[in-house]
């Protein structure tokens, strides 16, 4: 039997974005019986309870950290090597093992500098050379690469992340409490609290929409989580401004569900999963025009061109009105495009790329 190697440490923290997609591409592939009837699915998780929830479908390894250097790399002969994303450290010691990666950005061009940067540098050129084939998380990530990395000739795809709600079993439930609620209309956010986020200009354009909250969630162990809450204490916001920190699954739909609108104006997206999760339940969906995002967003969603606080006030109330006033078609057309991305579509297309490779 073949095996198949996903190099997925990522998995042990499932509140960031590669720790959501290993598991739900694992997810995914673990549903598919056929394939593996065939071909053992191997993954390198440290997770318990990822383990628990994914089953005994799928193989696992557990490797340490020293791992990573290339003197103790791992020795086993996998019949093909996934590296999930493009930042992963650990890799196959033999060079002859099939190698396919997965790009998801080259953020690291616009987020790193000195030594730091000309390792990322050098550990994708690395990664690129050894690939038999390499997959893109969205067209964009594909023409970022290009941009800046000579592309071997190699089979090249593009294969969209699901949107983790689809036939998510706890939207069925009604999600009608969390910790906390705020007393107004409020917009919502989520994700881990970096610069490239660009959360603080939704704080000022609050200033400018006098009745509106906001609510962010996302890790905040972070300087530029620091500048938000000074932000937040300078203009007097703490009553309508709330950060929330890391959230459950539950408190997370509690607010896709109950929120005016979803805002997400991030510089940098390989994908941008949190605007699928707001399209589900229909929610208007304001958007940088920046990166990946207008093609994840579509036509319906309404996009920020610049960030200058008054103009991003004045395109929120102009979609909000023209949502409302066209209700049934925006929300039928986000509830129809969410479902459009599924983790089973993405995981077939995997699966024809390993055969491929194989």
């Amino acid at each position: 039997m073949r095996s198949i190697f996903l190099e997925t440490h990522n998995i042990r923290n499932l509140h960031t974005g590669f720790g959501q997609f290993n598991f739900n591409l694992a997810k995914a592939l673990s549903e598919e019986n056929e394939f593996l009837n065939e071909h053992e699915v191997v993954l390198n998780c440290n997770n318990d309870l990822a383990k628990k929830r994914l089953g005994k479908k799928l193989s696992y390894k557990t490797y340490r950290p020293i791992t990573r250097y290339p003197l103790f790399r791992i020795k086993e002969k996998f019949s093909l090597w996934h590296s999930v994303n493009q930042n992963t450290k650990v890799e196959p010691f033999s060079k002859d093992i099939p190698y396919l990666l997965t790009v998801h950005d080259v953020n690291c061009l616009n987020e790193e500098y000195g030594k730091r940067l000309d390792f990322r540098i050098n550990q994708l050129k690395s990664k690129i050379a050894r690939s038999r084939a390499l997959v893109y998380v969205s067209e964009f990530a594909k023409k970022s690469t290009h941009e800046y990395f000579k592309i071997p000739d190699i089979p090249e795809y593009v294969i969209y992340n699901g949107n983790t709600f689809n036939n998510h079993a706890t939207l069925a439930k009604e999600s009608t409490f969390t910790n906390f609620i705020p007393n107004k209309p409020f917009i919502f956010s989520i994700g881990k609290l970096v610069e490239k986020k660009n959360f603080h200009t939704l704080i000022d354009m609050l200033l400018f929409l006098p009745d509106v909250d906001l609510v962010i969630a996302g890790e905040m162990k972070t300087k530029y989580a620091e500048i938000i809450k000074g932000m937040i204490q300078k203009y007097k916001l703490e009553k309508r401004v709330f950060l929330l920190g890391n959230i459950t699954e539950s408190d997370k739909i509690f607010y896709y569900k109950n929120c005016l609108a979803f805002a997400f104006p991030s510089l940098r997206e390989g994908f941008g999963l949190p605007v699928l999760e707001a399209m589900t339940f229909g929610k208007p969906v304001f958007l940088s025009i920046n990166s990946s995002l207008p093609e994840i967003g579509g036509t319906k969603s309404f996009y920020w061109e610049n960030f200058e606080a008054q103009y991003m006030a004045s395109v929120f109330v102009e979609g909000m009105t023209k949502f409302e006033n066209n209700k049934d078609i925006f929300t039928s057309e986000y509830i129809n495009r969410s479902q459009q991305f599924t983790w089973k579509n993405a995981a077939k297309q995997y699966i024809e790329v390993y055969k491929s490779i194989l």
